[in-house]
């Protein structure tokens, strides 16, 4: 009987000194000097440059710029990537790596009947599949009914326990009391089902559960400003001018930001007004709430992808035809939020959609009046603005290196995202042609 802890412990160190290994190969993976030169450089603004390379050492961009320019160490690893173009590495504003397609498993299904450490397990997977497809940074919204568990999830990225993009995460969200899902009156009244996202009624609650998701790792705040609660399912604005505004000061004083999801013209101005930093969705939003989102400085995430996925799986939608009533609200409020100026970041709401194929939203910002250049920049300088994050979204001299390699051009053809070739974040090569 003895054996067993001798056994249990030789194990424990083994585990310990390969995971250290681990980490110390990633560290001097990540202080190595790499010269990246591929056929074009776009640095996340302006035209791609020919003829320039970008050297990256210690994690960080050290020099970009014509490649008989900069000063290269004796040591470098020289990478080369002929007919690709090197960009910064792309940042989506609004996932859910705890979610999968509705048309695998409805919503409710996932949230009631898949066990959390199943759904760590996928969301594991899809954080790889992430990756590879060049988007380097994800802001999750809420981890729909898996509690805490996106904080542990990142945790695992950081260390280097698994790949995946770098999180910023909101962990359960803020829902009006009995105003989410999965939907009471679609139950027995006398179960008890889990919940998609943290109940608050009142300012005393709201304040709380901002502070509670705080201290347990949200880096933002996301309150559902909205959802179906009108007496014939109509979207209704669920929490007041009041609750919202306390929240928002509850999280804003610990230097949180919050996002909020609305669709209806009422629900948004009311959380334009209360302070929010984003709106995601706003599919309902008048010119008159747009304008005060450009007064205010408020971003917008369209998540234009989501009706059309939605369409899909339940409305017989066929990818290329007739948009949907939804997706024809999606694009008027799109084009109408960029012809007055509104701040628009890319975010997709995938889960709802395939993870790793992410760049299906900068395919239909372009489709609905953006340059690729445009959209390009709303998944990298613009983003990285509405994250606070100046140190991403650029190749620059200081910023992290994040770099994506895509064949051809994509300021010149957006579906070039979808061949990616080369991906390095935080100075470590995930993707190699």
């Amino acid at each position: 009987m003895r054996i067993w802890p001798r056994y249990l412990a030789f194990a424990t160190l083994t585990l310990l000194a390969c995971n250290t290994h681990a980490q110390q190969a990633r560290q001097a993976e990540q202080q190595r000097p790499v010269l990246l030169s591929a056929d074009r450089v776009w640095t996340g603004d302006g035209a791609p440059h020919a003829g320039w390379s970008v050297l990256v050492a210690e994690g960080r961009i050290q020099g970009v710029g014509p490649s008989d320019t900069l000063a290269v160490p004796a040591d470098v690893e020289r990478i080369s990537l002929p007919g690709k173009t090197l960009i910064p590495g792309l940042i989506e504003l609004h996932s859910h790596v705890l979610l999968h397609p509705y048309n695998e498993t409805t919503w409710d299904d996932q949230v009631i009947k898949e066990a959390p450490a199943y759904r760590v397990a996928l969301a594991v997977r899809h954080a790889a599949d992430t990756l590879q497809a060049g988007f380097t940074t994800l802001r999750d919204l809420g981890t729909e009914g898996a509690g805490y568990d996106d904080v542990g999830i990142k945790r695992a990225i950081d260390e280097g326990q698994v790949p995946g993009p770098r999180l910023l995460v909101a962990t359960r969200a803020i829902v009006a009391t009995a105003s989410y899902g999965p939907a009471e009156r679609s139950y027995r009244p006398d179960m008890e089902i889990p919940y998609g996202a943290q109940q608050a009624t009142g300012i005393d609650e709201g304040v709380k559960a901002v502070r509670e998701q705080s201290a347990h790792g949200a880096d933002w705040i996301k309150i559902y400003a909205d959802y179906r609660t009108g007496i014939d399912g109509s979207t209704r604005p669920t929490f007041t001018l009041e609750e919202m505004k306390a929240m928002v000061a509850a999280a804003h004083i610990t230097g949180r930001k919050v996002a909020a999801h609305a669709s209806s013209d009422d629900a948004i101005r009311l959380a334009v007004l209360a302070g929010v930093d984003t709106i995601e969705h706003g599919y309902g939003a008048s010119e008159a709430t747009f304008k005060l989102m450009v007064e205010r400085k408020t971003a917008y995430v369209p998540t234009l992808t989501a009706p059309e996925a939605i369409g899909e799986y339940f409305q017989k939608h066929v990818r290329g035809g007739t948009p949907t009533p939804a997706m024809q609200q999606a694009a008027r409020a799109f084009q109408l939020a960029r012809k007055l100026g509104v701040i628009i970041g890319n975010g997709s709401d995938v889960g709802v959609f395939t993870h790793g194929t992410n760049e299906r939203e900068l395919e239909w910002m372009v489709r609905l009046g953006m340059s690729p250049t445009e959209a390009l920049r709303a998944a990298t300088v613009v983003a990285a603005g509405i994250l606070g994050k100046p140190e991403l979204g650029a190749l620059k001299h200081g910023a992290l290196a994040d770099v994506v390699a895509v064949d051809g051009d994509p300021t010149a053809d957006i579906a070039a995202l979808r061949k990616v070739g080369f991906v390095m974040k935080g100075g470590m090569v995930y993707r190699r042609p």
